[in-house]
């Protein structure tokens, strides 16, 4: 199957998904008895839209590019579909538009200087950036003991690189690790989803996708129910193998580090004076290690 094939099929398995968990009832329409599909009707997302069902059925279908914004938007209001759905609806119309040339490929691109001492300057913060396929791709030493049993996986690269989704799936030991495994595996992979959705011409990120998809079958359960994820935050429990359980607070913000590629910088901290800060503590005074001896100077006299 072709990228175009793909695409297509992309798109209509995530609009048919939208449209079938929607009911007549919370979409405003008279109610039946009679129903022999679950959520709305094509014909009647197409009226909520205010296009023709013929239009609407091309649509689902897979034929998106060259349709307006006004259109999407009123597709997007009808499927009552939230901010993150609504970015990933018109990321995917924007790829499938014909380009006057070749799609470009994500290039990895490396962290300059100056976001390694950010990082390294937050000392009670576990903080490090990850691209869009979720390789973490520079680190400070309290987010690389915070998540120690990651970065010792199999699973990282021939760089050293750790990623979230590989270890969520291909690494038995991330059930132990995530507290809350069921939770975090469904937002890596809506996370994944967004990606793609921005960039369907990556070789990479397909790549890791069907590495997934072979290996593990709770990803390719989650993969199939197409839920997008772009803002990344809340709670996170980790059971740390050495200092033990901690519950702390993440964000991640948007990292302008390159037009080429998206970044982010992700942010762990713990309420001030919990169990949890104080283990934090304990972290980083383990990833700061015995400081470096210095030769002693002269008082001024």
């Amino acid at each position: 199957m072709d990228d175009r094939s793909d695409h297509r099929a992309e798109i209509r398995d995530f609009l048919a998904g939208r449209r079938a968990r929607i009911t007549p009832a919370q979409a405003g329409l008279p109610t039946s008895t009679r129903r022999r599909v679950p959520g709305l009707r094509r014909e009647e997302v197409a009226v909520l839209a205010g296009v023709s069902t013929e239009w609407y059925t091309r649509l689902e279908k897979g034929h998106i590019g060259g349709v307006s914004e006004d259109v999407l938007a009123a597709v997007a209001e009808a499927l009552q579909l939230d901010e993150d759905e609504r970015t990933y609806l018109f990321d995917v119309a924007r790829a499938a538009r014909p380009a006057r040339r070749a799609p470009s490929r994500r290039r990895d691109v490396e962290v300059p200087p100056r976001i390694h001492w950010l990082l390294d300057s937050m000392a009670m913060s576990a903080a490090f950036v990850r691209d869009g396929r979720l390789d973490v791709v520079a680190t400070n030493p309290l987010a690389r003991a915070l998540h120690a049993p990651m970065f010792d996986s199999p699973t990282v690269d021939e760089r050293g690189r750790a990623n979230f989704a590989r270890y969520h799936f291909l690494d038995t030991g991330s059930r132990d690790f995530f507290v809350d495994w069921d939770s975090g595996a469904a937002a890596t992979v809506a996370l994944l989803r967004a990606e793609a959705g921005r960039e369907p011409h990556d070789r990479a990120l397909r790549e890791l996708i069907g590495e997934l998809s072979t290996l593990s079958p709770d990803f390719r359960t989650l993969w199939a129910a197409h839920d997008v994820r772009i803002r990344h935050d809340g709670l996170k429990r980790l059971q740390h193998p050495e200092v033990g359980l901690m519950e702390l607070t993440y964000q991640s913000l948007d990292l302008p580090v390159s037009r080429l590629a998206v970044h982010d910088l992700s942010l762990y901290t713990a309420e001030p004076g919990s169990t949890s800060e104080e283990r934090l503590r304990i972290l980083a005074s383990l990833a700061a290690g015995p400081l470096p001896a210095t030769e002693p100077t002269d008082r001024l006299g």
